[in-house]
């Protein structure tokens, strides 16, 4: 009777933890931008006119760049359009890939820049994937500090170095 014991409660145990529920779907992205400044790519493929889009300067796609408060990861919401825009162009060019690079400005040690460029790295590929982007298609890594687009020592030049820059295949 013992010998059955064991096998018995493990069975119990394993189907008390398997799921019977619907499966998750993903959070909801709430659309406040009312469609301003955000247009529609359709490419089908890298070197139809989407691509094209990446460097045309009336483009948002040609902005690669999400912008972070200080000591923060979280996406502000002038950054949501943006960031939409670049999900539905990976969504509808699937062999396209993308580097995400979290920055910082030079305040803090280098360790907790090193963390925090990856947290906002992190942050837009979240947000990416919850968009529609394939995990196959974008890397997040951090350069802390190391990369800085600004060298003064004020708060404006500050503000410029804590993005996370986005880069395509062939840019990095």
């Amino acid at each position: 009777m013992k010998k059955l014991a064991l096998p018995i409660l493990l069975s119990a145990l394993l189907a008390a933890c398997s799921s019977t529920g619907p499966e998750a779907t993903g959070a909801k992205v709430e659309d406040r931008s009312g469609g301003a400044g955000v247009t529609t790519v359709t490419a089908g493929s890298p070197s139809g006119s989407g691509i094209a889009a990446l460097t045309d300067p009336n483009n948002i796609l040609s902005k690669r760049s999400v912008f972070f408060d200080f000591d923060s990861f979280v996406i502000k919401s002038e950054a949501k359009p943006l960031v939409e825009a670049h999900a539905r162009f990976l969504v509808q060019n699937p062999q396209m890939k993308m580097l995400i690079q979290g920055n910082t400005d030079e305040r803090g040690s280098r360790e907790y820049n090193l963390a925090l460029g990856q947290k906002r790295a992190d942050a837009v590929k979240q947000a990416l994937l919850l968009l529609g982007a394939k995990e196959t298609q974008l890397e997040s890594v951090s350069l802390g500090e190391e990369k800085p687009r600004c060298e003064e020592a004020s708060e404006a030049c500050f503000a410029q170095n804590r993005r996370g820059d986005m880069l395509y295949s062939g840019e990095f």
